[in-house]
């Protein structure tokens, strides 16, 4: 199974740039750039690159996995090839990259951004896209598990605003893992946009389509999410993109309680309740998120160890190891969401909803706590109805070789009992490492689980992750 995912909104690095230099570098003087006008040619790749164009690899990705091929090609004298490493592979995770136009081009007259595809082997694709530039990422568009076969195959992405893409630098942007563990090629040829004239139905989504609620407090800073957007295509067929919050025209309903940016971040500004909703280019977005602010926010203890003592995963007081995620979407058991999404006065929590358990996991490198002697980590459980007195924490080392389920992996869960998890107030859980009797090894420790639980704790904020002695 694959399990390559990128934020290109918020993490996305440099790790390359290759200039890629056009045979033919002419261009018509109505298409050069002026004070006030971008380049309106929609040419990507058709047999060589368009002039300006230049491409980056993704920081953590092979960064030779794209080449020139002129054998292969679905039209003319050449593609673009693309090889997906095999997982294990000492030069890269996966093979990812963009092209940049570092000038910028207006795209206003083009409907669709269309290319051709074909692979070594049937497959589905992580993702393809358009608005990655290394930079803001302001109009980014996000394709997701696109299905190729041995056979060329048109792609067709819908701008979801086209009017908004007068100076765009990210022209094309690509993410692909193993299939089964296992690399293989693909290529893609003629890359253009295009006004194909024949993409109806907008729809645009906020919050996934659904009309969610959210209790926060003063101060608070939160992120509308689940932006896309479905067409209707050619073929009859709906089509589904993930877009950037650029596209969207924000609204609070009571700004004097909340207001929303561009960007879709909502700031909290008194108690009370609003509603954020969102509109696209004139067609108004489904869903909606209800802000219910609870007033002055509480936050946890602040931690008051010294550094040089402490391991962390989560809290602002040290710096944090690596972590791939705070919640793991462990399927099909898990029914937690959640994320360390949460900002209140500067305070990054971590808030977790109709919670059973969940996974934080870092074992990109594991860690090293055989030197602590403590696992710490602050709780506010913020339902009010169930029995609220008890959680389970559970610690993970991957054994010598740091993977999953490889050798001499050991964990242990310990059940922690407290009257005082009712109460809605943080509770500071700080457990001897020496009550993890099961875990056998502490020296590639790579996951802190919560949970299973049933004491009826549904949601709850955390903060202050680490180890200690």
């Amino acid at each position: 199974m694959k399990n390559i995912k990128i934020n290109y909104m918020k993490n996305t690095f440099l790790l390359a740039i290759i200039l890629l230099m056009n045979v033919s570098c002419e261009r018509n003087l109505s298409d050069d750039a002026t004070l006030s006008t971008f380049s309106k040619n929609g040419d990507v790749f058709i047999d060589t690159f368009s002039a300006g164009l230049g491409y980056g690899a993704f920081g953590g990705s092979n960064y030779t996995a794209f080449t020139v091929d002129t054998e292969v090609k679905y039209q003319g004298s050449a593609s673009m090839r693309f090889d997906v490493p095999s997982v294990g592979d000492p030069r890269g995770a996966y093979a990812g990259g963009v092209f940049i136009d570092g000038s910028g081009r207006n795209l206003t007259d083009y409907d669709a951004l269309t290319f051709w595809i074909k692979g070594s082997q049937a497959a589905t694709i992580n993702e393809f896209g358009l608005g990655t530039d290394f930079g803001l990422n302001k109009y980014n568009v996000r394709m997701q598990n696109v299905p190729i076969d041995t056979n060329w195959k048109k792609i067709i992405i819908p701008l979801p605003d086209a009017a908004k893409l007068i100076q765009e630098k990210g022209m094309f942007w690509y993410s692909e893992g193993a299939e089964n563990n296992l690399g293989y090629t693909f290529w893609i040829d003629n890359v253009k946009y295009e006004k194909l004239g024949t993409i109806a139905h907008p729809q645009p989504n906020i919050m996934d389509g659904a009309n969610a609620t959210q209790q926060t407090y003063i101060g608070s800073n939160v992120s509308v999410t689940g932006l896309t957007d479905t067409f209707n295509m050619p073929n009859g067929i709906n089509q589904t993109i993930s877009i950037a919050p650029s596209y969207y025209t924000f609204t609070s309903s009571n700004p004097s309680v909340a207001t929303v940016s561009d960007s879709g971040v909502i700031t909290v500004l008194t108690s009370g309740t609003t509603v954020i909703t969102a509109s696209l280019a004139g067609t108004n977005a489904v869903g909606s998120l209800t802000i219910n602010s609870l007033g002055v926010f509480t936050p946890a203890p602040t931690p008051t160890y010294s550094p040089s003592t402490v391991i962390s995963i989560f809290s602002n007081a040290y710096t944090n190891v690596p972590v791939e995620y705070y919640n793991g979407y462990w399927a099909p058991w898990q029914t937690t969401q959640g994320q360390a999404d949460i900002h209140i006065n500067g305070d990054d929590l971590i808030k977790y909803t109709q919670f059973n358990f969940v996974g934080i996991q870092f074992s990109q490198p594991t860690i090293n706590i055989t030197s602590k002697t403590y696992v710490h980590v602050d709780l506010k459980v913020l339902n009010t109805t169930g029995a609220r007195n008890s959680i389970n924490i559970k610690l993970v080392d991957f054994g010598s070789d740091g993977v999953y389920g490889g050798v001499g992996d050991s964990s242990h869960e310990y059940v922690y009992n407290n009257a005082n998890l009712a109460t809605g107030n943080w509770v500071s859980v700080d457990l001897p490492l020496s009550s993890f009797s099961g875990l056998t090894s502490r020296a590639h420790l790579a996951q802190f689980i919560l949970g299973p639980t049933t004491s009826g704790i549904t949601d709850l904020l955390v903060d202050n992750i680490y180890f200690h002695n």
